[in-house]
């Protein structure tokens, strides 16, 4: 998170989710990172001006992770029914979906990408941009995407949510 407050790792609630990773797996990756799924609290909530950074590694065998901002943490589940932008980075069909909840309704995903920056088993840098009217994607410093607010009440939006095949190395 950008400006004076930061997420720290060690802070961060765990998120109960079925792993796919097998003990081999976790074994075989011998980088230091903080365990997925997990969730923390974004100090203040969002706001134009404001970017959530996330440092991580690809598994080696990757199926999907998902990276969200919510309003409020929801339950060891699942998140709450206010959603304002989930990214879905799937590997299969080398996609990242964006979409919102709102009152507890999915609205239209977002498909379209100018190319897919997620590399299996090599590092990253993601970062989510709050603008006055739009969220904006970077994977490595180039651009990814755009997706226009759904929610109007971004201060509301308070929670970060990680799950998936990644490892997360650092949050800024």
């Amino acid at each position: 998170v950008s400006g004076p407050e930061t997420l720290s790792l060690s802070s961060l609630q765990k998120w109960v989710f079925p792993q796919k990773r097998t003990a081999e797996e976790r074994a075989a990756s011998a980088r230091p990172a903080e365990s997925v799924p997990f969730r923390g609290h974004i100090s203040g909530g969002l706001q134009p001006g404001k970017t959530i950074v996330l440092f991580g590694v690809v598994d080696p065998r990757p199926d999907r992770f998902y990276v969200a901002l919510t309003c409020g943490r929801g339950t060891s589940r699942e998140p709450p029914p206010d959603v304002a932008l989930e990214l879905c980075v799937r590997f299969g069909d080398r996609h990242v979906v964006r979409r919102a909840c709102v009152s507890g309704s999915w609205g239209d995903a977002e498909r379209a990408i100018p190319f897919f920056p997620f590399i299996r088993g090599q590092p990253f840098k993601l970062e989510v941009r709050c603008e006055r009217t739009r969220f904006r994607v970077f994977v490595d410093g180039v651009q990814l995407c755009d997706f226009l607010h759904r929610l109007t009440s971004l201060g509301d939006v308070d929670t970060l949510w990680i799950k998936g095949n990644i490892a997360v190395t650092k949050l800024a």
